[in-house]
Order: structure tokens, then sequence, then C-alpha cells
């Protein structure tokens, strides 16, 4: 299953040549996979409060294959490739329509409140398979 998640370019998230900054596809990414996680029914404030744990990126590899520009409306795809104990293994990629513009494989881990990685609680881990 692949979720999607619309973005629109914001003049903030541009440099000087008019493009998408580089780091601003990783706040374009975290933006869908916080709302891939919410549409799957985890508030991940409750698993905080309740049991201690978030989510943390633990791993990106990303390639940048074609600049977005100022007023531009992507779609972010996101699609599991791997659940184990203990990670998440995420393929993300921005779209401009049908042009692939950025990718990347993002590995989630969840942390309890010391900072340890932990499994993932078996409801979510039932959820994503």
């Amino acid at each position: 299953m692949t979720h999607r998640f619309t973005v629109r370019v914001y003049y903030e998230d541009t440099d000087m040549a008019g493009i998408v900054y580089y780091a601003n596809y990783l706040k374009f990414i975290e933006r869908a996979r916080s709302d891939w996680v919410r549409e799957m029914g985890v508030d991940q404030t409750a698993l905080r409060r309740d049991e201690g744990m978030v989510f943390a990126v633990r791993r990106v590899e990303a390639d940048y294959i074609a600049p977005a520009h100022f007023d531009e409306t992507l779609t972010v795809h996101t699609s599991q490739r791997a659940v184990t104990g203990a990670r998440l293994i995420l393929n993300q990629q921005v779209f401009r329509g049908d042009t692939l513009l950025f990718q990347a494989e993002v590995t989630v881990v969840c942390l309890n409140e010391a900072g340890h990685a932990v499994r993932l609680p078996a409801n979510i881990r039932r959820m994503v398979h």
C-alpha cells in the first residue's frame, strides 16, 4: 500500500536559485510519514505519554534527481520496504506529476524514554505488515 501526501512549495522552501533547498525534502518526507502514521490510527502523543516510546529516524539514504520550484504541487509517496521487530524501513519518493524528483530509503526505530532502541509495539507491526 502506498500513502500519498501533497505538499505545496512555498517561497521559504527555496534557495537563491529558486529551487527547493535540498534539506527541505527531508521535511516534506517527514510530514508525509507523520500523516501516514496518523492515518493508520497511531496517536504518537499517546504513544509517548502512555508507553514512553517515540519514533526516530535512524538512517536516511537520499537521491536528488530533479529540482522542484516555488509554488509547485508535489506528492510524496510512502511505502514500506521491510518491518522487523525493531525497525521499519520505508521508501519515500517525491513527484511533480509523473516526474520523480527525490527518493529516499528511511529507517525508523522506536526509542524509550532513556533514548534506547526498543521493539516496535506489536499492534504497530501488525498495522504495517
